[in-house]
């Protein structure tokens, strides 16, 4: 088997309370491979998000440690950690998190010129992940003036800007309604098996997560398959 693109090795994470120390994560280990869509189920305070947020660069292992195309990632400098985030990995949350002055267009291009691309390619790039999600016509619109659905399309076509080799999700289609679930979700599998990403998405529903390609769960810290 090919090496993983993300990896997490034994990785703890704990918290400090008021009450003391707080262990989320216990040894957990996660591998995904090129082109496989991982769903994460579990129940409300049991580290979905913590788990993320690690394999995400946006929180150091307190041990373990999480490897990025077999790179050890984790524990690096946050300048480092930040630089693969803008190459390597795309986020899509519950809320999208769009830019309220700018409009759909330039919320796709913004992560672009952070990792320095040119303008020019940047908004075609940006204009075609935009017509790809069905808003050709709603480039210029600021996020007010697009429905639910259409913020959160425009929010995962941020997350793919970059070309991502992986893609988390915090329960991408949890703000929406049943229908535009749905379709919202429909077009992200389809651009992520397009592309052949690693994704690993975060959802309460079990129709959504049937339709991935194996479900885990978080059990005592650890993950486990569902």
């Amino acid at each position: 088997m090919s090496e993983a693109v993300l990896r997490l090795a034994a990785v703890e994470r704990r918290y400090r309370t008021e009450a003391g120390e707080l262990p989320v994560l216990r040894g957990a280990e996660l591998a995904l491979q090129a082109g496989e869509i991982v769903a994460l189920v579990a129940p409300s305070g049991t580290g979905k998000s913590t788990l993320l947020h690690l394999a995400g660069l946006l929180e150091r292992p307190d041990g373990g440690e999480v490897l990025v195309e077999g790179r050890a990632a984790g524990t690096l400098a946050d300048q480092a950690r930040t630089a693969i985030r803008r190459t390597t990995i795309g986020f899509v949350y519950q809320f999208h998190h769009l830019l309220p002055e700018f409009t759909a267009e330039e919320n796709v291009v913004l992560p672009q010129l952070a990792a320095g691309t040119a303008r020019g390619p940047a908004r075609e790039r940006a204009r075609a992940l935009l017509a790809s999600f069905g808003l050709r016509g709603r480039e210029h619109h600021r996020p007010g003036r697009l429905s639910g659905g259409e913020q959160q399309r425009v929010a995962i076509a941020r997350a793919l800007a970059n070309r991502p080799r992986i893609l988390l999700a915090d329960e991408p289609t949890g703000n929406l309604d049943v229908g535009t679930a749905g379709l919202v979700f429909d077009e992200l599998l389809q651009a992520v098996r397009g592309q052949g990403l690693a994704a690993l998405i975060a959802t309460h529903n079990p129709e959504l997560a049937a339709r991935m390609d194996r479900t885990v769960t978080l059990r005592d810290g650890r993950v486990v398959e569902a």
